[in-house]
C-alpha cells in the first residue's frame, strides 16, 4: 500500500508541475533584437552639409539625405548647381545633359558632376529624382517651399534610383538659386565629422542599452526559473510527529452512513476495507493513513481534496 501511494503521489505531483521551456529565453532574445532593429530604424539618416562657394561668397547649409536615393559617402561629392527648368522638376527638364552638350545653357566641363536644384511640391520626391536622373544629373537638391526651418526626410521607392538626393530649407534653396544661375559657384555635399561621430555615438549607446537590457532580462528570468524549480522540487512539508498528532481511526463499512465519510481514498483511489487505518484531517476529509502521511511529509502541507492548509491553524 505504501509503495502504491508513494508512486501515485509522485506521478500526480509531477503532472501538476508546469513544463519548463528553454524557448522562452530564445523568444526574449529575438524580441530584444527586434526591438533594437525598430529603434535603429527610427533614427533619422545622418544629416550632411552643403558647402557652396564662389567669388566673394561662401555658404554652408544643413541638409537631410533622401532615404530612397544613393547615400553620400564620407568623402562627399562636388559639382556645379543648375536650377531645374521647370523649377519643380515635375516634368522633363529643359536643361538636360544632352542640350548642354549641344551648347544650350552653359559650358561646364562635361565630366564634372552636375546637381539640379528643384523646389518642393506639385509631385512626389521620387518623381523629381527620377526626372533629374533621366536628364543626366548626378544629384538632386530639393528645397522647402515653406518658411519653416525643418528638414524633411524624403521617402520613396529606391528601385532603379542610382543618383543622390538631399533636402534643404527654403532659405538655403533660395540662396543656392540666386548664385547658381549659369553654373557659377561650386557646390560640395558631405558628412561633417561632428555629425558622423555623433550619429555613431548615439547608435552605439542605444545598442549598448538594448544589449544590457536583454542580458539583464535573460539572467533575471533564468534566476526566477531556478528559484521556482527549487521551490517545486523542495516543497514545504510537515514533520512526522506533527502528522502523528492528527486523529486516526479504524475503518468500518458501517460508518459509510456518515456525511464526511468516503468509501475511496482520494490519493491511491483504492476502496477502503474493514480494519484499515484511516487518518482524518481538520477539513474532515479522510485517507489511508500511509497515503496521507506520505503526502504530508513528502509533498505538501495541504489536503489533496480541498487544498486546506494544515499549517494555517484552522
Amino acid at each position: 500500500m505504501q509503495n502504491l501511494c508513494s508512486n501515485f503521489i509522485t506521478a500526480t505531483v509531477a503532472a501538476q508541475r508546469p513544463p519548463t521551456s528553454k524557448s522562452n529565453d530564445s523568444i526574449r532574445g529575438v524580441s530584444g533584437f527586434l526591438f533594437l532593429f525598430a529603434i535603429l530604424s527610427l533614427i533619422p539618416s545622418a544629416s550632411s552639409l552643403v558647402h557652396f562657394t564662389g567669388e566673394g561668397f561662401a555658404y554652408t547649409f544643413l541638409d537631410a539625405p533622401a532615404r530612397f536615393a544613393v547615400p553620400i559617402n564620407a568623402k562627399g561629392i562636388c559639382g556645379s548647381i543648375h536650377v531645374a527648368n521647370p523649377i519643380d522638376a515635375c516634368s522633363s527638364l529643359q536643361n538636360a545633359k544632352a542640350k548642354i552638350a549641344l551648347g544650350v545653357g552653359n559650358d561646364d566641363d562635361d565630366s564634372k558632376m552636375r546637381f539640379v536644384l528643384a523646389i518642393r511640391g506639385n509631385c512626389s520626391f521620387e518623381m523629381k529624382v527620377r526626372i533629374a536622373q533621366d536628364a543626366g544629373f548626378q544629384a538632386v537638391i530639393v528645397y522647402n517651399d515653406q518658411d519653416n526651418n525643418s528638414l524633411v526626410s524624403m521617402i520613396g521607392n529606391s528601385e532603379g534610383i542610382y543618383i543622390h538626393a538631399i533636402f534643404v530649407s527654403k532659405m538655403a534653396g533660395e540662396t543656392l538659386k540666386k548664385y547658381a544661375k549659369g553654373g557659377d559657384g561650386g557646390c560640395c555635399i558631405g558628412l561633417s565629422s561632428e555629425e558622423t561621430a555623433g550619429t555613431v555615438l548615439v547608435i552605439s549607446l542605444i545598442s549598448l542599452v538594448i544589449i544590457l537590457s536583454v542580458l539583464a532580462t535573460f539572467f533575471f528570468a533564468r534566476n526566477c526559473r531556478r528559484i521556482r524549480n527549487v521551490a517545486q522540487s523542495n516543497p514545504q512539508t510537515m514533520a512526522k510527529d506533527e502528522v502523528d498528532i492528527l486523529p486516526s481511526f479504524i475503518f468500518k463499512a458501517a460508518n459509510l452512513s456518515k456525511k464526511s465519510m468516503s468509501e475511496t481514498c482520494a490519493i491511491c483511489l483504492e476502496d477502503y476495507r474493514d480494519e484499515e487505518i484511516l487518518r482524518l484531517l481538520p477539513c474532515e476529509h479522510s485517507f489511508h493513513s500511509v497515503c496521507i502521511d506520505y503526502w504530508l511529509t513528502k509533498w505538501g502541507t495541504f489536503c489533496p481534496v480541498c487544498k486546506h492548509e494544515m499549517t494555517s491553524g484552522n
